[in-house]
């Protein structure tokens, strides 16, 4: 029997997420050139109102929590209070 081996992905190297470039760092070079925001890609209408969906979804348990919690403690002090 022969065993496949895996082959290793190749590291994306180039790819940046943040700007590394911050003053107080021992590699901080004011003379460098920011790189542009992004590569041009734009996303679409539908896919922005999809975004924007998809983060609602992702806030709104945490939302009707909170609203949830202060109707309670401003049940509570109704009742307390009277």
């Amino acid at each position: 029997m022969s065993r496949k081996r895996n082959k290793k992905e190749e590291l994306d190297v180039e790819t940046t997420f943040v700007d590394m470039n911050v003053d107080g760092f021992r590699w901080y070079d004011p003379n460098r050139k920011k790189r542009a925001e992004s590569k041009g890609e734009k996303i679409g209408f539908r896919e922005y109102l999809r975004l924007v969906r998809a983060a609602f979804a992702a806030y709104l348990p945490m939302i009707l929590t909170t609203v949830l919690v202060f109707a309670l403690l401003v049940a509570l002090a109704y009742v307390w209070l009277s």
